[in-house]
């Protein structure tokens, strides 16, 4: 018998620049007592019982451990590869498209018509890219003789204005091009688009739609592979499997959608808890805001914390198990891993009074 491959990992070089990801990690690791992970558990059972999301029944099962050695070590260094390529061309408004409210918006789409929850993700990234470039494009462009260009900001008030009507079509544009990246799975055409945006008050033509369509296409450049932080999780989960074949990260994925869609809804709140973690101070400055940017539009930080999240309430006995194996795939240290983990809990809870970070 063969012996098995090699554990997957990135040499040093694979990861040193990924961004500023890593300057503001201090020595913290996470503490909570059983009956704290106990209360955990049932806090975030309700709250995502409660919730308006979940995983779409119809979406295929995610079969594990069935890619090869070579496979995973292609899609792993693409992944790592996109990731610095983002991380290195972030604009100053990475970020401001992802509101908690148009996120929800999204989900919701995604959900009542059926799609892979991949779709979301990616129309959630499509957005963000788009209404940058095209807000940019409106509001650089010289306004017409005779417009109402008296008065200050009159330029501005009229394209935002005129962006408001359009703006849910913008965003239904979105998911329906992300729902085609997914061969496998449900695909929007335009009857059933039409129905659904009569459903919610909006009446289009499928000329309209297409144009819609259209213009997001163009404003995207045609590029269509933007890093996605499920990818991320879905990947990782496979090469965790690969390297320790006792976690049982079939559960783990099932988990991990939940703690992802917690995560990206409450992503303000806990970018910046993180950001007050790892700096130890209550008022940031400007300066710190500015380079914290890349650590929250990485995707290989949120795939790793996310996985450490589900495993801490699945099976905390394997999370420093689970945590350290996280560190020597990705290059991320555990005390970024441990300091994600330690934030996401506390926003889980609702409350930091039962969870208790402490030196190591």
């Amino acid at each position: 018998m063969e012996p098995p491959p090699a554990a997957l990992k990135f040499l040093p070089g694979d990861v040193e620049n990924r961004g500023n990801t890593a300057i503001f990690w201090k020595d913290t690791s996470l503490y909570l007592t059983n009956t704290n992970l106990l209360f955990c558990k049932y806090i975030f059972s309700a709250k995502m019982a409660k919730s308006f999301f979940s995983t779409p029944s119809q979406s295929l099962s995610f079969k594990f451990r069935e890619a090869s050695f070579d496979l995973l070590t292609d899609f792993l260094v693409d992944l790592n590869d996109r990731n610095k390529d983002n991380l290195n061309s972030l604009s100053k408004c990475s970020g401001v498209f992802k509101d908690t409210k148009l996120m929800e918006y999204i989900f919701l789409i995604t959900q009542d018509l059926g799609l892979d929850p991949l779709a979301g993700y990616h129309a959630i990234e499509f957005l963000q890219r788009f209404m940058v470039k095209h807000l940019t494009d409106l509001l650089t462009t010289p306004t017409l003789e005779g417009a109402a260009a008296d008065r200050p900001g009159s330029h501005e008030e009229a394209v935002l204005a005129k962006l408001k009507d359009k703006f849910p079509l913008i965003v239904f544009s979105c998911v329906q091009l992300a729902s085609k990246l997914s061969l496998h799975s449900h695909i929007i055409d335009n009857n059933t688009a039409v129905r659904f945006l009569q459903s919610v008050g909006h009446r289009v033509s499928k000329q309209t739609l297409l144009e819609s369509e259209l213009m997001v296409l163009k404003g995207l450049e045609f590029r269509l592979n933007a890093p996605n932080p499920l990818t991320y999780v879905e990947i990782l989960l496979e090469v965790l499997g690969h390297n320790e074949p006792s976690i049982p990260v079939e559960r783990l994925h099932q988990l991990c959608h939940l703690v992802l869609q917690f995560v990206s809804l409450q992503r303000a709140a806990i970018y910046d808890s993180l950001l007050v973690t790892t700096t130890r101070c209550v008022s940031p400055s400007a300066e710190h805001r500015e380079r914290f940017v890349t650590v929250t539009e990485d995707c290989m930080l949120v795939g790793v914390g996310v996985i450490a999240v589900a495993t801490f309430i699945l099976y905390v006995r394997n999370w420093e198990q689970v945590v350290g194996e996280l560190s020597h795939i990705t290059g991320i240290s555990r005390r970024s891993i441990s300091d994600f983990t330690h934030v996401t809990l506390m926003h889980i809870v609702g409350t930091s009074s039962s969870v208790t970070s402490t030196r190591v």
